[in-house]
């Protein structure tokens, strides 16, 4: 079975029990908030655990030890994240909607270039593929905005939420919080199209980062890879619902 008709069987089940309204879709959220804070920052170098990340999210309680930078990218995560749900019946994303996320991320770490594209040239580490010159940001997120608008219609959701993802990388357009502003919004994309999160696992970093490289000659693996995550989550939703996850027809491991 194909991937994606398998990501669609599954969605196909869950929604049955129509996950995205009301107490539903309350729990849903409260759920992913701590994991996806955790793990997108955690992919970019925080040390926060899980634990730690619950605690000072949902408590309020400080890790002593660990750096303030740390403690306020948890924080500002959770309110973007927090903020990802409120678009979750406009089936749009806007400059403005990318913008206040970052803003909300990053404003407690560099207010001066929180919700602002960036001024000065950064690179990639360990990566051979330059990204957009500050003078051409603007342009290139004109048309990415415009890329959304025309082919949003013309691909699966999950195919365009990891291409969206992955053009927003190659652009970069803010001095810091890329992958993290690049994750949110293809979880957005999912969302708004009734998908649940692609959440990537710290274990999974090297494989993420590899497969984003390679994205620059060929698209598909990492496309599959965010499937991937989508259907993880699908099962996790369906086994804490008790429901039976159905069986893939052969030719597909999963």
């Amino acid at each position: 079975m194909d991937i994606y008709r398998l990501l669609d069987l599954y969605k196909a089940n869950i929604d049955e029990r129509r996950p995205f309204e009301g107490d539903m879709l309350e729990q849903l959220k409260d759920y992913y908030r701590i994991g996806l804070t955790w793990s997108s920052n955690a992919l970019e170098g925080n040390t926060l655990t899980e634990s730690e990340t619950k605690v000072l999210i949902e408590d309020g309680l400080t890790v002593g030890g660990k750096p303030l930078r740390y403690t306020f990218e948890a924080i500002g995560h959770a309110k973007a994240y927090d903020f990802m749900f409120t678009l979750l019946k406009n089936r749009t994303i806007k400059e403005e909607h990318i913008l206040t996320m970052h803003r909300m991320f990053y404003e407690s770490i560099e207010s001066e270039y929180s919700g602002k594209y960036r001024d000065m040239d950064v690179f990639i580490t360990g990566s051979k593929y330059p990204v957009a010159e500050p003078k051409r940001i603007q342009t290139e997120m004109n048309e990415l905005f415009q890329w959304i608008q025309e082919e949003r219609d013309n691909l699966h959701p999950v195919i365009f939420a990891a291409e969206l993802h992955k053009r927003f990388v190659f652009i970069h357009p803010f001095k810091d919080g890329n992958g993290r502003i690049a994750r949110l919004i293809m979880n957005t994309a999912l969302i708004q199209d009734g998908y649940l999160l692609a959440v990537i696992p710290p274990i999974l970093r090297h494989e993420y980062i590899q497969l984003l490289e390679k994205a620059h000659r060929d698209d598909k693996p990492f496309e599959e890879f965010i499937a991937e995550r989508v259907i993880e989550s699908e099962k996790e939703i369906m086994r804490l619902l008790y429901m039976p996850i159905p069986k893939p027809e052969s030719g597909l491991d999963v």
